[in-house]
Parts: structure tokens; sequence; C-alpha cells
């Protein structure tokens, strides 16, 4: 089953590392103000305000509560963006800001990541949203797994299918969520922040650019809608619908073995390695796969990430993989790997007759699914 670490989670990055800089001070009457109201803060209490960076939070501002709970932050940002009002590790918020932002922010300061209100700016609101939505799609997950590891420790296999289906179904489900959340209001910076960060632009590369198109015209020259395009940019090769770029590496026997030699067929492109444990525990689905569709015009191209040539034969031959093998033997230095931007392993990628890319990183019954709708 597929870590549960696949997405980021809006608040729980909030307990990054940061560093302090000049606390930012408002211009000429424009910039944000955030007044806060607070229970169970007694007067003096500091609260942080932190703004979110390419790796940490980096610090902005620092505000005392006074007897009545209040307290204001009021600065001028450089650009529209997200950050984190704290108190502590445990309570903590994040909000999105810009220059035109009157925010006003309430709750309990012992349990404040809980249960806050915020009014006055609607990416915000939408902010809080969708860290609800992961947070809750964190620990449905999490209990899966718990599940999970139970009933494999107990040698359950038939209830360790039923909970990875039902795990893939949240994994869904959540995507799901989060994608009508980016939807509603595609062009905010908490749009872009999420479409970046918490969705995977391998699988959902066709919804992703296209809000990134939308960002280009309406953010661009926010920093998130240039990061995003800098990731987007290096898969636009690989993405579903794409042509397939050329693999040609030597096979066992020395000779070399082109992938485009395969066309005409459905073709599964799997990268491996024989020292991968997740790669060996998914060969025998793969394996299933093979036997079930290979005469009906389905082959598999691997490619291995190994450097030992004799372990990597071994792992061939132990897992009865039957089907065309290549590799450069450079581990993660694979020219193919390099092409593909593999970046993990297992990673696979399906080929359809005209060697068009039409699905990545099918795993287990979802490999024979999607086999079994194209090959009928």
């Amino acid at each position: 089953m597929k870590s549960l670490l696949l997405v980021t989670t809006v608040l729980g990055m909030a307990n990054a590392c940061s560093k302090s800089t000049t606390p930012t001070t408002g211009a000429g009457g424009a910039g944000y103000q955030i007044n806060g109201q607070l229970t169970n803060a007694p007067a003096g209490t500091k609260v942080y305000l932190a703004e979110l960076g390419e790796t940490q939070f980096v610090s902005r501002d620092t505000a005392s509560v006074d007897e009545q709970g209040r307290f204001t932050l009021k600065g001028s940002v450089p650009e529209a963006g997200l950050y984190q009002v704290k108190i502590n590790d445990a309570n903590q918020v994040m909000l999105a800001l810009d220059n035109q932002s009157n925010i006003q922010l309430s709750g309990d300061a012992k349990k404040l990541t809980d249960g806050y209100v915020v009014k006055g700016s609607k990416d915000s609101e939408s902010l809080q949203q969708l860290g609800r939505a992961m947070m809750q799609s964190k620990h449905d997950m999490a209990m899966l797994e718990m599940r999970y590891n139970n009933s494999a420790q107990a040698g359950q296999s038939d209830s360790m299918k039923v909970i990875e289906a039902k795990f893939y179904a949240a994994q869904a489900q959540n995507t799901a969520v989060l994608k009508q959340l980016i939807r509603q209001n595609p062009n905010s910076v908490v749009s872009a922040f999420a479409v970046g960060n918490l969705l995977n632009p391998e699988e959902q590369f066709a919804f992703i650019d296209s809000i990134a198109t939308g960002l280009k015209k309406n953010l661009p020259d926010s920093r998130y809608t240039k990061s995003l395009a800098a990731k987007l940019d290096p898969l636009r090769a690989t993405a579903v619908g794409a042509a397939a770029p050329e693999i040609s590496l030597p096979a066992p026997d020395g000779k070399t073995v082109p992938l485009s030699s395969l066309r005409g067929k459905y073709v599964l492109i799997d990268f491996w390695a024989s020292w991968c444990g997740p790669c060996r525990k998914e060969n025998p689905n793969v394996v299933r796969a093979y036997n079930k569709f290979k005469g009906k015009g389905f082959e598999i191209y691997s490619v291995s990430f190994d450097q030992d040539r004799e372990k990597w034969l071994k792992a061939i031959t132990a897992d009865g993989l039957t089907w065309t093998h290549v590799s450069d033997l450079r581990g993660w230095e694979s020219a193919a790997g390099q092409t593909y931007g593999v970046k993990a392993i297992p990673q696979s990628v399906l080929l359809d007759p005209q060697g068009r890319i039409v699905a990545k990183n099918l795993r287990g019954d979802a490999l024979e699914a999607k086999l079994a709708s194209v090959l009928k």
C-alpha cells in the first residue's frame, strides 16, 4: 500500500522551522491588518506572524495579547501569499494575506487550530476549508493504514486486500475534494498553492495544467504560479496523452532493445530494481496481469535501476519475470529514468499501441482493470 505521505497538509506545514527577519511594516496606509480576539490567552501572550517561504516559515511580526485577549498585526506584503499566525506549535492557523486584507480572527488560544473563526478574507476562509478537509483525510487514511498493518502482522491477506481497496478509494475521494475546492476559486493564491503542493502532478497533470494556464493569465507574477510552472514543464513530455519518449537500453544478453520495437501492443514500462522492497512486493501483481493478458496484445518493458548485474538477473529469475528487461546498470542515473523523471520506484507507464501514454502508476487490481477495459 502506498505511503500516507503522498500529500502535505496545509496545517501540518505550520510546524516547519522558521528563521527571523526584520518585521514587515506598513507603507503609505496600504497593507494588511489582522485583528484577533482570543480566549484563554493571558495578557502578554505572544502571537507570531510568519510567511510561508520556499522550504520554511519566515518570521515577519509579533504582537502581544492585551487584558481582553485582543491583538493586532499589521503591515504590508510584497505579494499575496500564505502566512501563519501562531501562539505555539499546537495552536496556529494559516491565513492568506495581501495588501487589502482586513481580517478578524477569533478562537481559543488552547485549541486554536481546531476551532478558529476567520472573517474578512475569502481566501483565508478557503484555506481553512482546505485545511480541515486535508486533516480529516489524513486521519481517515491513517486509521486505514493502521488496520492494514495490523492485518499484515496477523497474516490476514484477504482483509489486507479489502483495506487496501478502501485506502485507495479514500485517496481518490480526497483528490476529488481538493479539486472541487480549487475549482471554486481557481485564480487565488490558495488554489495556486494547493494545486502545486497537494495534488500528484504525475496523476493529475491535465487538471493541474488547466489551472496553471489560468494562473499564468491572472496571477502571472505570483511565486506560486512560477513554482507550479517549474514543476510542470519537466513533466510535459511524459504526461498522459503525450507520445512516450524512446528508450533504448541493453537487455541481459547485451543486445540493445528499443521501446519502440514493441509498438503495436499495449506496453507497460515498469521501472524497478532488485533492491527495491516495494517493487518486489508488487511483482506478483505484475506477473498475474502479464499472464492474463500477454496473449491479447499486452507486453511489459522493465527498466531496472540496478547497478549489480548478477543481482538484477537473479531477481528476474526469482520473481518469474518472463518479459523484456533492459538496464544500463547506472542505478538512479539510469538514462531512461532521467528521461521519464523517475524519482521513486516502483513506477509504471502504460502505452497504447501507437506509443502514447494512457495511464501511469497502475498497481495491483487497478492494472488488471485498466487492461481489461482496453483489451476487450
